[in-house]
Order: C-alpha cells, then sequence, then structure tokens
C-alpha cells in the first residue's frame, strides 16, 4: 500500500462516489493490476464496500455494478447488495471463471449466499462441482424412454418416464465457444415463459472488428508536462505523497496535544 502512484490516486476531490446522484450521475472504472494484485485489491475493495453504502438508496438513478474476475478483489457486504439492491433499482452483474474461486476467496458460507441469491445466470463451459451445481438449479424434467428388446422368439419394445436432469452437467461441461446456458428471473408485468436457456450467441465479427478499430484514445485528464514541455509527473506525484505524510505527522500531533490537554483523556497518553 505504500506507493506515491496509489497517494495519488486515493486523494484529492475530483468527484464524489454516489455515481447513481441525480444531479451528478456518473460513470466509475477501475481496474486491478495483475503484478500487485493483492495491494490494489485492498483498495478497490474500500472503495467499493464505501460505493455501494452511497447507492443503494431510495431515491436514487437507476445505476449498475458490474465486477469482472469477482474472485481478485473482497467486495464487503456483497450478498446484501445483492439481496436489497433490486428495489432501489440497482442491477449487479458479477463475472467469475468458477464457483470454486468464489469459495476459495470468501469463504464457504458466503460463497453458498452469492450463488443461491442471484437471480439470473449466464455460464459458458465449466466442469466439476460448478458443472453439476448448474446442472442441479435447471431441474430435472419428465422425459419419455423407450427400450427395444429382441430375442430369439420375440420382440418387446417398452416405454417408460422418468425424472431426468434438463441440461445434465456432461452437457455443460462440454459447451464449444459461444454456446451458453442460463436461468433468467421476470418481474408480475414482465412473464418470461422460457427461463431456462441452452443457446448460441451469434456475433458479427465483421461489425465487432469495425467497431474495435473506431475505439478512441482516452484522453488526458491531467497533462504532467509544464509550459516548457517537460515531464513533472513523478515530481508531482512525489510531493504528494510526501505532503500526505507531513499531514498524517500534523493530525497524530494535533490529537496527541489535544488529549493531554484534556483532564478526561490525559491518562491515555504515557510521557516517555
Amino acid at each position: 500500500m505504500i506507493s506515491p502512484q496509489l497517494y495519488w490516486v486515493m486523494t484529492g476531490d475530483d468527484f464524489s462516489l454516489d455515481i447513481n446522484n441525480p444531479d451528478e450521475p456518473k460513470i466509475l472504472c477501475v481496474g486491478n493490476n495483475p503484478d500487485r494484485q493483492n495491494i490494489y485489491s485492498a483498495a478497490l475493495g474500500l472503495y467499493n464496500s464505501r460505493i455501494i453504502k452511497l447507492i443503494n438508496k431510495k431515491g436514487k438513478l437507476k445505476s449498475s455494478v458490474i465486477i469482472d474476475e469477482l474472485p481478485t478483489i473482497y467486495f464487503r457486504g456483497l450478498d446484501n447488495l445483492i439481496a436489497t439492491a433490486r428495489s432501489n433499482k440497482v442491477a449487479v452483474c458479477f463475472g467469475f471463471q468458477d464457483y470454486s474461486q468464489l469459495t476459495r476467496d470468501y469463504g464457504v458460507k458466503e460463497s453458498k449466499v452469492i450463488q443461491n441469491t442471484v437471480g439470473n445466470i449466464f455460464s459458458a463451459q465449466v466442469v466439476g462441482v460448478t458443472a453439476k451445481n448448474l446442472s442441479e438449479r435447471f431441474g430435472k424434467v419428465l422425459q419419455k424412454r423407450q427400450s427395444l428388446t429382441i430375442n430369439r422368439n420375440d420382440k418387446s419394445t417398452s416405454i417408460s418416464t422418468q425424472l431426468d436432469s434438463l441440461i445434465p452437467a456432461s452437457k455443460v461441461s462440454t459447451l464449444t465457444q459461444g454456446v451458453f446456458v442460463g436461468d433468467v428471473s421476470d418481474n408480475f408485468d414482465e412473464r418470461i415463459e422460457q427461463k431456462i436457456f441452452h443457446s448460441e450467441i451469434v456475433l458479427d465479427n465483421e461489425k465487432v472488428a469495425a467497431e474495435t478499430k473506431a475505439y478512441k484514445k482516452i484522453p488526458v485528464i491531467l497533462p504532467f508536462v509544464d509550459e516548457n514541455g517537460q515531464d513533472n509527473m513523478k515530481v508531482e506525484i512525489e510531493a504528494n505523497y510526501k505532503q500526505i505524510k507531513r499531514d498524517i505527522v500534523l493530525i497524530i500531533e494535533s490529537e496527541l496535544e489535544r488529549i493531554k490537554n484534556d483532564p478526561d483523556l490525559q491518562h491515555l497518553v504515557q510521557e516517555g
């Protein structure tokens, strides 16, 4: 956490985190660094915890929280957000590779709550326990089976019905690229007859390539180049880092002085 760059990003008052504020709506995009995943995940977790407290309220704009590779950060209060966000017009979308990742990083209890609370699931190929859990979630259907028995003297046909998995785990574990299985939820005024699906998403590769080619670079918001053309980014970031250190020292000194001058609290300070 002791990084001048991280100190720079987490200081200042450029904007508030109430992203669905009707007066000042915002789009906030943050990313992790694979080389410093354990370091940055703590900072991202802090932001996320604060954001969900601010946006999960009545009277706000419709908003969405989209997090890819969820297990790479710890999201405190995630189960409560899923359970209550819908009533406050907050859509929640999480992406991860496998249930086992979620169990490893969030623990068995919280992972189970997350898995069982979400209303919509879109899954590509997964194997093992995850495929089995998804198959059980999709339920079973009464299927007709026909068997033919042939012997030397006779031939017989028997027809029976049996409850079988609607989408077997073996089918989930052998899905090809672009094919998904899933389950969706509906509303009182928007009924969905076919909630469980097994289908292929057909992409127009030419349009995707054209759209990707038309992407524009992110504009420079705050340049560090002075009027002489010299890049002062390292100097300014280091100066900000040192200023924060000095501010911390001043806060500690002022608090110690306040405690020493308070008869009710001065016993907490031991003179060395």
